[in-house]
């Protein structure tokens, strides 16, 4: 693409917009809009319609969502449901409507059934059930894959989707109540460490595999997709979607050991294995990925020892 192409970024103010707004202005992008949620409500079609006839911008990426970890999933399932259905719905269909010659769409990890074989790879997409307590996230986000696909089969648009492992760093979520797995360690760690408390309870056994990306690479690959990939090389290999992680994984117990030695406690890991696992493995094959020419730079460690700082410098400074 153009260096000069007007791209709307939807979500630009989130942790994974906000790392691809960078990572698209530090390769040369010149022409990056975003509206925030008091400027925009993409809930709203007839606004989000409005906006995108007004811009007409060349292309779309779509990292607008509605996110949490199992609690927010489980908890608010219908707002899951419906605000990311409306979100990418209103998108998708105005950059048709509009001629936006480019867009992807950012899914997440838990579009995969529960006990699918392992690795992941792209084709196992509704091949069996889903994790309940994301369920209504993971169907919102099958729509979104197969709004692309169908916009592209019905009327050639070049619309593709990319799925994204669990992601970390800059501007993460730290709500204990809605955030993911690993900025609530790194939180509960923390501050168990200032209060100089004996230990840290996390929920459930520490058993489950999971795959981290940091989310600086994260938008490296978005980008770098953008640049090289179009429609038509994604649904030609039978596929509604690009994998997009390291391809490794840990459990969340050891996670748990890395993120307390970073931050420095020295009190015990508790379990409550009353609360759930969650799906018992999940890591992406990223090997098409990899025959693109993509593959991660931050390690596992380097990435938990830059978020921590990011934390301490941003969230709290109890250092």
């Amino acid at each position: 693409m153009d260096k000069s192409s007007k791209i709307y970024l939807a979500g630009h103010l989130g942790m994974v917009g906000s790392a691809i707004h960078r990572e698209l202005k530090k390769v040369g992008y010149t022409n990056v809009i975003g509206r925030g949620i008091d400027e925009l409500d993409l809930m709203r079609q007839a606004d989000v319609e409005a906006f995108i006839a007004q811009e007409k911008p060349s292309a779309m990426i779509i990292a607008a969502a509605k996110v949490g970890g199992i609690l927010a999933n489980n908890t608010y399932r219908a707002q899951f449901l419906y605000e990311n259905l409306m979100i990418q719905n209103n998108l998708i269909h105005a950059a048709y409507l509009n001629g936006v010659e480019k867009l992807i769409f950012l899914g997440s990890s838990c579009i995969y059934p529960k006990l699918a074989p392992q690795p992941l790879k792209e084709e196992y997409l509704l091949s069996d059930y889903l994790e309940y307590t994301n369920e209504p996230y993971a169907i919102a986000k099958i729509a979104g894959i197969k709004m692309c696909e169908s916009y592209y089969k019905q009327y050639g648009c070049n619309y593709f989707s990319v799925m994204p492992t669990n992601l970390y760093g800059p501007y993460d979520n730290f709500n204990l109540e809605t955030s993911h797995v690993m900025p609530a360690l790194i939180r509960k760690f923390h501050e168990a460490k200032v209060n100089g408390a004996a230990e840290v309870v996390m929920w459930g056994t520490g058993s489950p595999f999971r795959e981290f990306l940091y989310v600086e690479d994260l938008a490296n690959a978005v980008v770098y997709l953008m640049d090289k990939i179009n429609a038509k090389d994604v649904y030609d290999l039978g596929i509604s979607q690009i994998n997009i992680g390291t391809g490794e994984d840990i459990t969340i117990g050891d996670l748990a050991k890395l993120i307390k030695n970073i931050v420095g406690f020295e009190g015990r890991i508790v379990h409550d294995t009353s609360k759930p696992d969650g799906t018992p493995k999940k890591l992406l094959d990223v090997s098409r990925l990899r025959s693109l020419g993509w593959t991660y730079q931050t390690s596992l460690e380097e990435g938990v020892r830059k978020a921590y700082e990011w934390f301490l410098n941003n969230v709290d400074k109890r250092q």
